[in-house]
């Protein structure tokens, strides 16, 4: 899920770009933000696919998002602005619904029918079929609070943030702090940024391993004990026998820490009258426990048990399975640190008084083996003095972690392996086409409240995986009188 908040959080960003003047040292010192603003987005994200981590690399995909962030500036004196935001995100997702595949028993259905055997006949499920579970929606919320202050002659900034976000299975706190110069009567700009966050996983797992292990490792008592379960031909194995279904690890999560370290430089430069470039680099330590828990992973080197319909197995990697599914051997195993490295450049061009060229260019790496590109073209149309259109292109290309195998390729021999599609080769292309209402008088008014800007745009994203995805985002700009 925070992966598709950052996936959201590129789609729901509203550039702007301004002019600046040269500022002397007059008597007359101009307010660094003028009146207090309010920022509203609110989104709607829907995706689908066949590669679903949650069933170990093989299933559907299909999740919908519906997020709302606000952001509140409040300017404190001449110099000094406080930011305020807050991001609620509720999803409905057919793939992480899977932890718990089985309907009607389960761990992930909050532990409290596990040992429940009237309900645990008949049990089935299925990778491609969404489960009624706990698991299967969700509200992601996120607040934080933004302090910077301006210099008398505006040529320096300095901020600090305090961050909080919570979900189901993970809670985050964050802090950090931003420094900004100006040069070269505000046409050269430094930026460094620092940031810390500290994450708390409250692991959930699939419910067959949570199962198996509240029983004390047994097959004959709680959820299982009523359950048939299936070797690969589809006969009922002996529960008390020697070929028996087991996890590969009896031992889950032993570090629920996962802390991230960020550094970013930036340099922005004003070319000329009409060109505008900058670049970046960010390093970003990762630290804890780093795999996701509640991602499957099937090896190939193991023998395969099922519960649910054994004429069915056959079928097991196709969407019309409905009714029997693999019990995993183990959760995702990732190295406990990783280190990423992303350096990038924009470049702004001003090609008349209707057209701005803006690109974007990102190349990756991290210890993991991850190398990545990113490209990206947008192409602002003025068509009036308030309206323009934004049609815009995104490319990006990746290839894959040490550590990735699809279903049932990974081998029980190796120290870590996910079947995580996001970590796998892979490219994707995204189009976009947005229009911007822009009123900087705010002349209609809400209440006691201007509208300056109305941004709506709408983004088809694919990736070669088979993945498909679809945003359409809307914002409002109000400022308070």
């Amino acid at each position: 899920m925070r992966k598709i908040i950052i996936l959201l959080t590129l789609f729901l960003s509203f550039e702007g770009y301004s002019q600046t003047t040269n500022n002397s040292n007059d008597t007359y010192k101009k307010r660094v933000l003028e009146s207090a603003e309010i920022d509203i987005i609110s989104s709607y994200y829907s995706q689908d696919g066949n590669n679903a981590a949650v069933t170990g690399g093989i299933g559907t995909e299909e999740l919908t998002d519906v997020a709302t962030d606000i952001v509140v500036s409040i300017p404190l004196n001449d110099d000094d602005v406080f930011t305020i935001s807050a991001t609620v995100s509720a999803y409905s997702s057919a793939s992480s619904s899977n932890l718990d595949p089985f309907d009607l028993s389960g761990a992930s259905r909050n532990g409290d029918d596990d040992d429940d055997k009237s309900s645990a006949s008949n049990i089935t499920g299925s990778p491609w079929v969404a489960s009624t579970g706990a698991s299967k929606s969700d509200v992601w919320v996120n607040g934080n609070f933004g302090y910077s202050h301006s210099s008398d002659d505006r040529n320096t900034i300095v901020g600090a943030t305090i961050n909080f976000a919570s979900e189901y299975d993970y809670i985050s706190f964050g802090f950090g702090g931003n420094f900004t110069k100006l040069f070269n009567e505000k046409n050269t700009e430094i930026n460094l940024r620092a940031n810390i966050y500290l994450d708390t996983w409250k692991p959930v797992y699939p419910t067959e391993l949570d199962s198996y292990l509240e029983a004390n490792q047994s097959l004959n008592r709680g959820f299982f004990s009523t359950i048939d379960i299936l070797d690969e031909n589809g006969n009922t194995i002996d529960k008390n026998g020697t070929n028996v279904w087991s996890p590969y690890n009896t031992t889950l999560v032993d570090n629920t820490q996962r802390n991230t370290y960020s550094l970013s430089i930036g340099f922005s430069q004003i070319l000329s009258k009409k060109a505008q470039a900058s670049i970046f680099l960010d390093l970003v330590k990762q630290q804890g426990w780093l795999a996701n828990p509640m991602q499957r992973v099937y090896f190939g080197d193991r023998a395969n048990y099922y519960v649910g319909n054994a004429s069915n197995i056959k079928n097991y990697t196709s969407p019309i399975n409905t009714d029997v599914f693999q019990l995993a051997d183990d959760i995702e195993r990732l190295p406990d640190s990783r280190l990423k490295i992303p350096i990038g450049a924009r470049l702004n061009y001003y090609i008349n008084e209707k057209v701005v060229l803006r690109t974007y260019y990102r190349y990756y790496s991290d210890d993991w083996g991850i190398t990545s590109q990113t490209a990206e073209i947008e192409l602002p149309i003025k068509i009036s003095d308030k309206f323009t259109l934004y049609p815009s292109y995104r490319y990006y290309t990746q290839t894959a972690a040490d550590y990735f195998a699809p279903y049932e390729q990974n081998l029980s021999t190796s120290e870590f392996y996910t079947s995580d599609y996001d970590l796998s080769a892979f490219n994707s292309s995204q189009i976009g086409f947005g229009i911007s209402y822009t009123d900087i008088f705010t002349e209609r008014k809400i209440w006691k409240f201007g509208l300056k800007s109305v941004d709506l745009k709408y983004s088809n994203y694919r990736r070669n995986t088979g993945l498909t995805a679809g945003i359409v985002s809307l914002g409002f700009k109000f400022l308070m009188d």
